[in-house]
């Protein structure tokens, strides 16, 4: 796709779309990514991010996961940039995934820390500059050691920040604010968080938005916390947060993003599906949601 992409702005709230799926055969729905999409942009969301964890990248082809990102970068129609999941536990695999993405016309890659082979930090940075050297495309370091099994140290982001002009961020979902405080201190890349129930305290320490899971059910109120919290309306985003903070909860009682779709079928945007090994959240699960989404007005 030839054109010139605007800059990308590493800021504010980037919901981490999830991948609809039919429930009679668990194949993609694009009709209903195109109701999700649609509410997204209508609610003021910054970036759109398919085909990352929240979008069950794991048990897509790779057939579907081009499929979705380019379905994607259509449905947005430049109203919004698109930063496509990109990564993989192979260099190789994560550079055609990049490489795809440039080509849908996406604004962005983010890249997952390589998962299950466990690379030490001399090897996640080469892995990281291979892609990005390899990438037309901005790239978005993705730390999230939970999932991996590695941690990106600071000292390898602010590495991968002076080596690559193309690295133009971080999400990061380490869940440690010290993890935070460290990378501000020692270079200037820009910090997503990666856990919404962290957003608001990681702005205090200079990030600067979310890469949200949460914005997929509740976006208007995630945007509004987000900006008031990087913008230093500490008051009005920690009403906004207090609010929130019950949906945080409930949408991670379950592996992401079991209980996100669950919230997504109750409010009629798409079936509850998911690929196995995930399984439907459990009654308990839809219980708490209800619980956190009827003050939201959600139900």
């Amino acid at each position: 796709m030839s054109g010139v992409r605007r800059p990308l702005v590493v800021r504010g709230t980037w919901t981490a779309l999830v991948t609809p799926f039919r429930s009679s055969d668990l194949s993609v729905d694009f009709e209903a990514l195109g109701r999700l999409v649609e509410a997204q942009i209508a609610a003021g969301v910054d970036v759109l991010v398919p085909c990352g964890t929240t979008g069950e990248s794991p048990t897509l082809t790779h057939a579907e996961h081009d499929e979705v990102v380019a379905c994607v970068v259509k449905l947005a129609a430049g109203r919004v940039p698109v930063v496509a999941g990109t990564g993989s536990n192979a260099t190789a695999e994560a550079v055609r995934l990049t490489r795809h993405a440039a080509e849908s016309g996406a604004d962005g890659a983010l890249v997952v820390c390589p998962y299950y082979n466990r690379p030490s930090q001399r090897m996640l940075v080469e892995h990281f500059r291979t892609v990005a050297s390899a990438s037309p495309l901005p790239v978005i370091l993705y730390n999230i050691p939970g999932r991996t099994g590695v941690n990106l140290e600071p000292e390898s982001v602010a590495e991968l920040r002076r080596m690559c002009a193309n690295v133009a961020g971080i999400k990061e979902a380490s869940g440690s604010l010290d993890q935070v405080a460290r990378i501000r201190s020692i270079c200037d890349i820009p910090v997503l968080s990666g856990d919404d129930g962290l957003t608001l305290a990681m702005a205090a320490l200079g990030a600067v938005g979310v890469v949200s899971v949460a914005s997929n059910v509740a976006p208007i109120d995630v945007v509004a916390c987000v900006r008031d919290a990087v913008e230093g309306q500490v008051t009005s985003a920690r009403r906004i947060h207090d609010r929130l903070f019950p949906l945080f909860r409930a949408l991670f009682r379950e592996p992401n993003p079991v209980p996100a779709k669950r919230a997504l079928q109750m409010m009629g945007v798409c079936s509850d599906a998911v690929r196995p090994p995930l399984l439907a959240a459990l009654p308990e699960t839809e219980k708490a949601l209800r619980e956190a989404m009827a003050p939201l007005g959600l139900l």
